[in-house]
């Protein structure tokens, strides 16, 4: 009985055509995707008279045929990917489509799995759609089921700062959600307890209304360091999100624990869940003048100049998420002026959705940024001609 090998041999000598055509054939047939895409550079390095021994490699690729070299990798790479993708392996498709920079199959199919996976694959997974950024939501969803809230937060702090913003709030919405429904469950438990005929359905805000009762000698209902870092994340969250009240109502909840299990952050957090109360309150126009009262007030009050700057960062972006550009512009003019553009406040941008590039074109002046005066010019309209 011939074998593969004993067919490549009886082929016409020179036919390199047939060759290749049989070769992929065969590792189609084996589902032997990483060798098929070396197959198919291979072909192109010898049609084109290139070394064939290092078939992926571009090192010995001439200048004038690399783009030539480069449109089959990415079309070899494109097919492995998807041909994986076919067969169910995700982190294998992932190598290529990382390669060629389309996270978007492999995105597309990470959200068709279920939110429930057997560990093993839960955590190939979560490597890829949570840790590499490919399908970060879905990552955090599989988090949750497979390892729980607090495994969760941990991965979801350290990946935070490499989301884009709206991956950033829909993580956080997941997290928000995830968390209201483990307290309101909690919370509806205590309560049956003393009212075994209590309907069901009712919002944590209700539950708590009057029953002050649920808290006395210091009780709690969640994991108290768990609700800390949630509604720390629920910051991103932009209106009218349903989880944005819903992270009101946590650090409304937050304000009925013993003091000694309400945590402090950083100004103007220190005071945390009354400080988030009014934080969440502007975004949600509850109160809206009164909550950014407060905010501007511990800027005012704040005695080190230090400090200062970050204290306005929370008003300005409160400013500006509510749509008053006018004094979040005066406010940044003042604190602001050096933020970095990563940053989710940037104040040339800001003076440009306020319509007060004269305020950039100042403060560039007062600061000798030639570059920064040049860039505030051509955003007024004054300079048009390169």
């Amino acid at each position: 009985m011939s074998t593969i090998y004993d067919e490549l041999v009886q082929l016409p000598s020179g036919d390199a055509a047939a060759l290749f055509e049989r070769v992929a054939a065969q590792l189609l047939a084996d589902k032997d995707y990483h060798k098929l895409f070396d197959s198919r550079l291979m072909r192109k390095k010898h049609e084109l008279g290139l070394p064939v021994t290092k078939p992926a490699s571009l090192t010995d690729v001439p200048d004038a045929l690399r783009k030539t070299v480069e449109e089959t990798y990415i079309t070899a790479a494109r097919e492995a990917g998807e041909l994986f993708l076919k067969d169910g392996d995700i982190p294998a498709a992932w190598m290529y489509f990382q390669v060629i920079r389309d996270p978007k199959p492999v995105a597309d199919a990470i959200d068709a799995l279920p939110d429930t996976l057997d560990y093993n694959q839960a955590e190939e997974i979560i490597q890829v759609a949570l840790h590499q950024g490919v399908n970060p939501i879905k990552g955090l969803k599989l988090m949750l089921k497979g390892h729980g809230t607090c495994s969760t937060i941990t991965a979801f702090d350290q990946v935070t700062a490499n989301l884009a913003p709206e991956q950033r709030q829909a993580c956080a919405q997941v997290m928000v959600r995830s968390l209201y429904t483990d307290l309101v469950d909690s919370l509806q438990g205590s309560v049956q307890k003393r009212m075994p005929f209590l309907a069901p359905g009712s919002s944590l805000r209700e539950l708590m209304g009057g029953r002050d009762w649920l808290f006395e000698g210091g009780n709690y209902h969640i994991d108290v360091s768990h609700l800390n870092s949630v509604v720390r994340f629920a910051r991103t969250i932009e209106p009218p999100a349903e989880e944005l009240d819903m992270a009101l109502q946590l650090a409304e909840y937050g304000c009925k624990l013993d003091l000694q299990l309400q945590y402090g952050g950083e100004a103007p957090f220190d005071d945390f869940y009354p400080a988030h109360v009014k934080f969440f309150r502007v975004l949600l126009d509850k109160n809206r003048a009164d909550a950014l009262q407060y905010f501007q007030e511990r800027l005012d009050q704040e005695p080190d100049e230090q400090d200062k700057p970050f204290l306005a960062y929370v008003v300005v972006d409160l400013l500006m998420r509510s749509n008053q550009l006018e004094p979040a512009v005066e406010l940044a003019a003042r604190y602001l002026s050096n933020i970095n553009n990563d940053a989710r406040v940037s104040f040339a941008e800001l003076c440009q959705k306020a319509g007060r590039t004269d305020v950039w074109q100042r403060v560039t002046r007062e600061q000798n940024d030639l570059l920064g005066f040049a860039a505030a010019l051509l955003a007024s309209g004054t300079k048009t001609q390169a």
